[in-house]
């Protein structure tokens, strides 16, 4: 499976973004997918994930209310809609996946994630 992340551009604050998620060679279904963001000199940090075998869903507490992730019927895309951006929220982001159905305790652990997508940059101005 590959993973193409898309989406990304200038917004301003209040502003929103959706970002796309296509996978090639498989489909978004007993897995679990995240994303994740990495701001300029910072480490890559954890966004929001779920767990498609039961949908369980975790948001990292900044995005709660202002994020939400969802898919397409036929499981190839995920999307990443954002609203009401703040100027905190740029950053690089990135789709993962693993072919695992990940505990939840887990499900916001970068290491869990084996594949990729590449990153997509979301500038919010202020």
């Amino acid at each position: 499976v590959q993973l193409q992340a898309s989406g990304g551009g200038l917004v301003q604050a209040g502003g929103s973004l959706r970002l796309s998620c296509a996978a090639s060679g498989g489909t978004f279904s007993s897995n679990t997918m995240g994303w994740f963001r990495q701001r300029p000199g910072e480490e890559r940090e954890f966004v929001v994930a779920v767990r498609w075998a039961d949908r369980k869903t975790m948001y990292e507490d900044s995005v709660k209310g202002r994020f939400t992730i969802s898919r397409d019927n036929a499981r190839t895309t995920v999307y990443l809609q954002m609203s009401n951006l703040k100027p905190e929220d740029t950053a690089v982001y990135y789709c993962a996946m693993t072919r695992r159905s990940l505990i939840w305790s887990t499900l916001g652990s970068i290491s869990e994630y084996d594949i990729w997508g590449q990153g997509t940059l979301v500038t919010v101005s202020s």
